[in-house]
């Protein structure tokens, strides 16, 4: 007897701890594509990173049934296989219309390579002005074509037919006569005309919802300090090349915080603990949140028991999570959990700012830009170069003179470098 197809139902795998919601950002496969098992077959979007939606059985994807942009839920359908003879014909037909359709692998080929290089935010922003990506040039990591990309492309294209209007102009009784014409038309532009809705994708809506959920949910407070950074900038300078060449990473400032901050967590534990109903859960591990702003949005990987990694290790982890952070290849391992958090607004060039919570963590601490300034020394005023830094904390669990002295014993491990190979 010929045995029957079956039809194989291509559903949202689970996503990790808390993770219960995807958006598609886009199809590798139409339907009547023939597939094989590993192959991706769709693109899923979460609060935490992107996913790949593999094919389980051989076959031919007969129906999708939710489209890019759609929001779906962890074991929900997304589309249908029909495995068995199916399967096993449809390369064989391809092969044989292959030979009718001889540019179609042309066609096909400048298509496929922008799509691997782009961001999901470029690619709605392309879809929605109907731009051909495979003419936009990337300007993000490895060359990936962003929404900032599209837009400049769009502007771009569109500049020349903006001037064309201006040759009337040449005519002075022309001009006199147009413009009274020509003015009304631009004072009756709606506001609708020029305005832009776009929609924000999984991750940003994810970030909205949890720093409302920080602000509604916890008692928030910020605490600030200055720090002079003299020390640590003089320890860098004289030790940047050898370091480097050892290592192979530049020694940058993160690795001084997190060992600062872990040094400040064994003095004051309460600032390394999460509320559970009545009950505080101190922790005595170190995994500490380090804030990353990517193009899609911020994210948070985390440095697994920081305290037992040296400098260079902790540098090398940073760098390597900023790079893959910039192409969604983090995975939901290094985003989960942590203890703490540090943010550095200071690469953007802050001075100074209130940083929100990571609940269900309760302190972040905020670094900011090094500015010299005069400082008043021994009762001498000198130029030094100085930090202001931010502990935000939930006052539910941490008191406001653990959260200063908390502060004030990151100030006196960053002014004093050397004590973090004891401290941190």
């Amino acid at each position: 007897m010929e045995k029957k197809d079956m039809a194989i139902d291509v559903k949202v795998p689970e996503l990790g701890e808390s993770v219960v919601e995807a958006t598609i950002v886009r199809w590798f496969k139409a339907e009547g594509d023939a597939v094989k098992i590993g192959e991706a077959l769709v693109e899923l979007e979460t609060e935490k990173a992107n996913f790949e939606v593999a094919a389980e059985k051989q076959g031919v994807l007969s129906k999708i049934l939710k489209g890019d942009g759609e929001d779906v839920e962890v074991g929900q359908v997304l589309a249908v296989i029909e495995e068995g003879k199916a399967g096993a014909e449809a390369p064989a037909k391809e092969a044989a219309k292959a030979p009718e359709a001889e540019p179609a692998p042309v066609k096909e080929a400048p298509k496929e390579e922008p799509q691997e290089r782009v961001t999901p935010q470029a690619k709605r922003a392309a879809e929605e002005n109907k731009v051909d990506l495979s003419k936009v040039e990337g300007t993000g990591p490895s060359g990936r074509v962003t929404k900032e990309d599209v837009e400049a492309h769009i502007q771009k294209e569109a500049a020349p037919a903006k001037e064309a209007p201006a040759e009337p102009a040449r005519s002075t009784s022309t001009a006199v006569i147009q413009a009274p014409k020509e003015a009304p038309a631009i004072l009756h532009i709606s506001r609708d005309a020029r305005e832009e809705r776009v929609k924000m994708s999984r991750r940003r809506r994810t970030i909205a919802r949890r720093m409302l959920e920080a602000t509604q949910t916890t008692a928030m407070l910020t605490t600030f300090n200055e720090i002079d950074m003299g020390a640590v900038m003089d320890l860098r300078k004289r030790r940047k090349d050898t370091f480097k060449e050892k290592y192979g990473v530049n020694l940058g400032l993160n690795s001084f915080f997190v060992k600062a901050s872990i040094g400040a967590l064994k003095a004051f534990p309460q600032v390394n603990a999460e509320i559970e109903g009545d009950d505080m859960v101190i922790k005595h591990y170190y995994d500490i949140g380090v804030a990353i702003g990517a193009t899609e949005g911020l994210v948070v990987p985390v440095l697994r028991n920081a305290d037992s990694m040296s400098f260079a290790e902790i540098e090398k982890k940073i760098k390597d999570y900023a790079v893959r952070a910039e192409d969604n290849a983090l995975t939901l391992d290094e985003i989960m959990g942590g203890t703490f958090t540090i943010t550095n607004g200071g690469v953007f060039g802050s001075l100074m700012s209130t940083p929100i919570l990571n609940p269900p963590q309760v302190g972040i601490l905020g670094l900011h830009k090094i500015e010299e300034r005069p400082m008043a020394i021994n009762g001498e005023v000198k130029i030094r170069p100085m930090m202001y830094v931010a502990l935000s904390y939930d006052h539910r669990i941490v008191d406001g003179r653990e959260a200063v002295q908390f502060l004030v014993k990151i100030k006196e491990l960053i002014e004093d470098p050397e004590s973090l190979l004891l401290e941190g």
